[in-house]
């Protein structure tokens, strides 16, 4: 079997939010995150009081709709199990990145993470689908995919890598938004260099359309966008406005070019532990979760939308057309192989 389990790192500069290095408070929070650390390594996921402690961890803010999703997961199961069963969520990086996170799941060292789905397929191949750009027709298209067989698969796909999907949360559909000129048409993006995720589909999207992709940590973004490392970024609503990106990037085109899910995961590991009523609770928690965060996902988009119009950020609406034509080879690309059309193939035909 083909684990893919990578190494983790053993710096303290791997595990600590970017924002953390330098200064002496930072200093004491790196400590303070690393203690924390090595008693979740020691301890795993062991019961406080009598109960069964569930570590999740994340990182995201704790205002951001998809950490309100994780909160209903979190009551849920308590109230499912009649308190035998608690959820302690580590958001905000506290614990390490995506991937770092990823890593302590397949260890048993915590239990559950919400990850992007283009974070899993670094992991797990079968995700690597969802990045497709202009895969879903619609987002009621996307979820009657996510909710549906399809979904379910993929989902499970996950645990031959020791990596359970519980169910997906809506992460919206990511847009371009610049510092210097608004990106009204494909063409603009020539000569721009443009952040992306640390995911292959995302970089070959991007160059396929005209800009230069960067691949670049999201703690760095900030200050690589004030200082004219990058001249843009890409993102959903959300994002754009909780990381304040939009303090400096002043033009979003809303060309809605990939809508990649987030993904709550747990450690198969950990749920070899449960009972199959335990599982049950689980199972149900997370499925709850994922209907309440959808209308988290939604109002969070437009009170967003109206802070960036607030802030004097320009939108643009295109003709989506043109950035799918632009990006088309990325799909001929990754249908090349027979497996991997037909899963888009049954997509499309949904």
């Amino acid at each position: 079997m083909d684990i893919r389990l990578f190494k983790t790192s053993s710096k303290l500069e791997g595990i600590l939010p970017e924002r953390a290095h330098g200064s002496a408070t930072a200093r004491a929070f790196g400590l303070q995150a690393l203690n924390l650390l090595l008693v979740l390594l020691l301890s795993g996921c062991a019961g406080i009081g009598g109960k069964k402690a569930v570590y999740l961890a994340h990182t995201l803010p704790v205002h951001h709709p998809v950490h309100q999703g994780m909160e209903v997961f979190a009551e849920r199961l308590e109230e499912m199990s009649d308190g035998t069963m608690t959820v302690r969520i580590f958001p905000d990086g506290q614990l390490g990145t995506e991937r770092e996170v990823l890593e302590l799941l397949q260890i048993g060292s915590i239990a559950m993470t919400k990850v992007s789905a283009a974070t899993m397929a670094n992991f797990a191949p079968e995700y690597e689908v969802l990045g497709v750009p202009y895969l879903f027709r619609s987002q009621e298209h996307m979820f009657k995919v996510l909710e549906g067989p399809t979904g379910e698969s993929i989902l499970e796909a996950g645990s031959e890598y020791l990596l359970k999907g519980l169910c997906f949360y809506d992460a919206g559909s990511r847009s371009f938004y610049t510092v210097k000129k608004p990106v009204k048409s494909p063409e603009d993006l020539a000569g721009m260099k443009i952040r992306v995720m640390n995911h292959q589909m995302s970089v070959e999207m991007v160059n396929e359309m005209g800009a230069s992709a960067t691949p670049m940590a999201y703690g760095e973004l900030y200050s690589a966008l004030e200082q004219g490392v990058v001249d843009g970024a890409e993102n959903n609503p959300p994002s754009f406005v909780t990381s304040g990106h939009y303090e400096i990037a002043k033009y979003y085109t809303l060309d809605e070019h990939s809508s990649i899910p987030d993904v709550l995961v747990m450690g198969t590991q950990y749920w070899k532990t449960l009972s199959e009523q335990e599982r049950g609770w689980v199972m149900a928690a997370a499925r709850e979760s994922a209907q309440a965060q959808k209308g988290f996902w939604n109002d969070n988009v437009a009170e967003s939308m109206k802070k960036l119009i607030a802030a004097g950020v320009e939108i643009y609406e295109p003709e989506k057309s043109r950035f799918a034509e632009r990006s088309k080879g990325v799909l001929e690309e990754f249908s090349e192989d027979p497996n991997r059309k037909k899963l888009v193939e049954e997509i499309q035909e949904q």
